[in-house]
């Protein structure tokens, strides 16, 4: 099967948690968005906004898989972690894995929100100040406490080098991914924050050095971190 991924074509985003699943299942997909010169995103929206489309996404990323248009960056790994065995083939692990997932979801929300605490619909430079007001508590505060949780799950996992299970899930990627952004977003934060998850960090580097998935880091299809998308780096907001 050949996967077609609609998302933004300029950011990293909620898309690149699934672009990431695709990598390491070595999934033929086309990225459609950024595929077309002329009218990728126009073709995304017409679809997203289809009276046809049975099981409409309220936002990209939206995954279509066959006959099947699946939204929701969790729900889309959920359905590629059963198809690629990416996720434990039992219910128990299943459910665990998309868990994970979710709770990685809320990390991705809050810091997102550190550089719009007021809403998305007004500009960073409409928001410096309660911004800098939520940076410092997101990076002293609510960073740790997530980061606490993910290290005592590595653990108390028997492998203690996944997240779920003996082998890589898609939770192991997103955890790498969100690792990934906090260390653009927020770098002498967490330089700081190293030595206290050692295990955390290992995470992130064991998946990038994992062949299909460095290979898709060193490829164009990486879109480099920039301040168009979640994790954005503003010195000011880095204390």
């Amino acid at each position: 099967m050949r996967y077609e991924l609609y998302y933004w074509p300029t950011i990293q985003g909620r898309g690149e948690f699934v672009r990431l699943a695709l990598a390491e299942a070595g999934a033929d997909y086309v990225d459609v968005a950024r595929s077309r010169k002329d009218g990728g995103v126009t073709a995304m929206m017409r679809l997203m906004e289809s009276d046809a489309v049975k099981t409409p996404s309220f936002a990209p990323p939206f995954l279509k898989a066959g006959k099947l248009i699946i939204g929701q960056t969790a729900n889309i790994l959920l359905y590629l972690g059963g198809c690629h065995k990416l996720a434990p083939a039992n219910e128990a692990g299943r459910l665990w894995t998309h868990q994970l997932q979710l709770t990685l979801a809320d990390l991705v929300a809050e810091a997102h929100d550190v550089h719009h605490p007021l809403g998305a619909n007004f500009y960073y430079e409409d928001q410096k100040k309660e911004s800098r007001h939520r940076a410092g508590d997101f990076i002293e505060s609510r960073i740790p406490k997530f980061l606490r949780f993910f290290e005592r799950v590595l653990e108390q996992n028997k492998s203690k080098e996944h997240l779920v299970g003996r082998s890589v899930s898609y939770a192991d990627l997103s955890m790498f991914q969100v690792v990934a952004g906090l260390n653009y977003a927020f770098p002498r934060a967490m330089l700081r924050l190293k030595d206290r998850y050692p295990r955390v960090f290992a995470l992130h580097a064991a998946v990038a050095s994992r062949p299909r998935i460095a290979a898709y880091l060193a490829s164009d299809r990486r879109i480099p971190f920039n301040e168009e998308g979640i994790f954005r780096h503003y010195r000011e907001l880095d204390d």
